[in-house]
């Protein structure tokens, strides 16, 4: 990696792992699939999520904290940190700036992938 790119990441990677374990500072989205689930195996999945730390190159290459999968009663679910403008309609010009960025935090089952 080159280094003018490393606090970048550690910033972005840093927001990300805020956002993922508070479900504060940005948008939380639910598949059809993940609120198809009883209200108790969403709970848990939300949960899960919040607390994942699995991150490792298979599923982290870029070191951002962005992504991680999920596997609960035979069931595997994706969650995925995604970054747009303010105004939501195209991507943030500068992810590590969280006054320009709304992160969007999605969680589906890997079948909706």
């Amino acid at each position: 990696m080159d280094t003018c790119e490393k606090p970048a990441t550690n910033r972005i990677q840093q927001l990300n792992d805020q956002f993922r374990s508070s479900f504060m500072g940005g948008t939380v989205v639910l598949t059809r699939g993940v609120t198809a689930l009883t209200d108790a195996k969403a709970f848990q999945l939300t949960n899960l999520v919040r607390l994942y730390d699995s991150f490792d190159a298979g599923n982290d290459p870029n070191g951002e904290h962005d992504f991680g999968v999920i596997d609960l009663d035979q069931t595997r679910v994706f969650w995925k940190i995604d970054y747009y403008d303010k105004s939501l309609s195209t991507a943030s010009p500068d992810p590590e700036n969280a006054r320009l960025t709304e992160r969007v935090l999605t969680i589906m089952l890997a079948e909706e992938w």
